[in-house]
């Protein structure tokens, strides 16, 4: 499909009271670009597009004009079944990637029979300057390495970032927030020794807190654990 076709279909499917709604939401992009199509909507729309196979001249036509045209560019790159050629689309797209709501909802399906593969491109994101390739690898490692393919390395290389950039701090609150559900023991040691900038350490606390998966003794020796002088949000 052409990029004004693909315009005209998100137009389309255009409501303007979750358009509206979602600017809030996102208040680092431009209202102007929001069109105002629903998720499930937008998922439906890339695989349409993927099972048409007709979509190479929309992923190349960087930066896009719409937001929304963000959001199905992450799910075409999601549902994308070939390694290959999902990596190359993410890398090409990756540095137009401007808010948290694109980076968080590209989630590749196909990454998790390549993980082994997966692994230096992560560590390349991760030394990236650009605020949302930054998030992603952090948020990759959340998906596909506090499981069964844990290593201590990895949180090492998320507690070793620092950022002035909100949306990479809370990224990076959230995975030890989540590590700490899922592999407690090894990661309490880098809230006890203070390995975060203090802002970080105080929310992964609070989101670990807010949790079910972490027990109510945890929760309790977290609390103790807060520090002070947190910087304003």
């Amino acid at each position: 499909m052409s990029v004004d076709e693909i315009r005209k279909r998100l137009f389309e499917l255009q409501d303007t009271k979750y358009r509206d709604f979602q600017s809030k939401l996102i208040p680092n992009i431009d209202p102007e670009t929001v069109i105002g199509v629903r998720t499930p909507e937008l998922r439906k729309f890339a695989k349409e597009i993927l099972k048409s196979g007709d979509y190479a001249e929309f992923l190349s036509d960087l930066p896009h004009k719409y937001f929304d045209e963000n959001q199905l560019h992450a799910f075409l790159i999601s549902g994308m079944k070939d390694y290959e050629e999902c990596l190359n689309a993410l890398c090409n797209f990756l540095p137009y990637v401007d808010n948290w709501a694109t980076c968080d909802q590209m989630s590749p399906k196909v990454f998790k029979k390549h993980r082994p593969e997966l692994l230096p491109k992560i560590k390349e994101w991760i030394g990236s300057t650009e605020v949302y390739t930054i998030r992603f690898a952090v948020g990759m490692l959340m998906e596909h390495f506090l499981d069964e393919d844990f290593s201590e390395e990895y949180p090492e290389m998320v507690s070793k970032l620092r950022s002035d950039e909100y949306y990479v701090n809370m990224m990076i609150a959230w995975y030890f927030a989540t590590a700490l559900a899922k592999q407690y023991d090894a990661i309490l040691p880098y809230i006890e020794q203070k390995k975060l900038d203090t802002w970080t350490h105080n929310k992964a606390i609070q989101k670990s807190v807010e949790s079910y998966r972490i027990t109510d003794e945890q929760k309790e020796y977290l609390k103790s654990l807060k520090l002070k002088n947190i910087k304003k949000e």
